[in-house]
């Protein structure tokens, strides 16, 4: 055993870890789980709470990925705990990709479907639903294999850690395709609130950047080749003629190509480039999803109390994700809107702002990213396949290897055994 992780990426939280184990293959990560009675996989760090924490670490870093392309060019096998830059750099070598990625090329895939990270776009799921076959390690240590049609893969793709440790997965994939991207800068409250479903609808994906100020902001639009013209406005924001970072003050280098550019999905639909620190660094996130059709709603909410809130953000970004069926996934079975805070790092004063969020959020059903800072106690009270996902919990891992506090407090209930 040797040392782990002490923080996030971000240095935000503090990991509990008294060492890490780092196997060098599934029969030796088999063997190291059989015998723990505690254990909890670590990846890319970039959670924000408590949900990867625990007593000892295993890290997956020393597997090797092994990608392989499957079916015919439709599908991609992959170690769970590759980067999705590392997968791209892979997929475009053979001239393919996947539907969509989240921000940061930076992070696993294993840890982002676990906790259905996403990218945008009203008819993109979540990172999650390209998944079509995963390969566990239980807690007694057995491999177990599940595919897409099995009875629980709904509930086994979004498992919050819960269940074993992700040796590989199998990914949907497409044949390659490019994006270009334009900013909209200047967008007036009025209008994203009025035009939100339009303006969400205008692109493969859409993002709209706000501090929160007098301004809503501004528009980040992606679109798929071939694409019309764009236009020099849109819903009243001007087209910007030079690239932008959307957290005030910070250099535009490390985010991809604006500008109308066309490239390869994956240099255009993460907004940071993978050879360069992802996001500001000095930083916490918090995110919180709702109803699409309550989207506007939420967010003039919002807007009655930013006051309480305002002073802490760099950025905020609202996104649209696809409906699924995932049992733990905040998309099942809603098409969302994702309402995103970037906080500067003063912990006390997030948790805090983040309590008023969740208040004046509550009649929409707004439910938190599993891996960002939000306050909520006994989320899990919210998903309605709860106890179909306790149950698989109890066969995979019955002795609660894989569990901490957290994943008690806040998703399975305590009283549960």
């Amino acid at each position: 055993m040797r040392q782990g992780p002490t923080t996030n990426w971000a240095k935000s939280f503090r990991y509990s870890f008294q060492g890490c184990y780092y196997p060098s293959s599934v029969e030796a990560v088999c063997e190291i789980v059989s015998r723990s009675s505690k254990i909890k996989v670590v990846g890319s760090g970039h959670s924000f709470n408590a949900i990867g924490d625990g007593q000892v670490a295993l890290s997956l870093a020393e597997l090797p990925i092994n990608p392989i392309v499957e079916d015919d060019g439709t599908r991609v096998t992959v170690g769970g705990h590759c980067t999705y830059g590392e997968l791209a750099t892979f997929l475009n070598r053979h001239r393919l990709a996947i539907h969509n990625l989240a921000s940061l090329p930076h992070i696993s895939i294993a840890g982002a479907i676990a906790t259905a990270t996403h990218g945008s776009g009203n008819l993109n799921g979540n990172l999650a639903t390209a998944v079509s076959c995963l390969e566990f390690i239980a807690g007694d240590g057995r491999v177990v294999r599940i595919a897409r049609g099995d009875v629980d893969f709904p509930g086994m793709v979004v498992h919050l850690g819960a269940l074993g440790v992700v040796t590989r997965v199998t990914l949907d994939v497409q044949p390659e395709f490019e994006v270009a991207q334009s900013v909209y800068e200047g967008l007036a409250w009025d209008r994203l609130l009025d035009n939100l479903d339009d303006i969400m609808a205008a692109g493969y994906s859409v993002s709209v950047f706000t501090q929160w100020g007098e301004k809503a902001g501004s528009i980040w639009l992606k679109r798929k080749a071939p694409a019309d013209e764009w236009p020099a406005t849109f819903h009243g924001a001007m087209r910007a003629t030079a690239n932008r970072h959307p957290i005030s003050g910070l250099d535009s280098q490390n985010f991809t190509e604006q500008l109308g550019q066309y490239g390869r999905w994956s240099d255009r639909l993460p907004h940071f480039k993978m050879g360069f620190t992802p996001s500001s660094g000095e930083e916490i996130q918090s995110e919180y999803h709702v109803s699409r059709k309550d989207g506007a709603a939420a967010i003039r909410a919002l807007l009655s109390i930013r006051d309480k809130f305002v002073h802490l953000v760099q950025a905020g970004e609202f996104r649209t994700v696809a409906a699924d069926q995932f049992w733990l996934s905040p998309q099942y079975h809603r098409d969302t809107v994702s309402i995103h805070f970037t906080w500067i790092r003063d912990q006390d004063a997030v948790n805090t702002a983040a309590r008023h969020i969740e208040q004046i959020l509550s009649p929409f059903n707004a439910l938190p990213h599993w891996g960002k800072v939000f306050t909520s106690r006994d989320v899990g009270a919210s998903y309605e396949r709860l106890s179909n996902f306790r149950r698989l919990r109890n066969g995979m891992d019955p002795e609660r290897k894989f569990s901490n506090p957290w994943l008690e407090d806040v998703v399975l209930g305590r009283g549960e055994r």
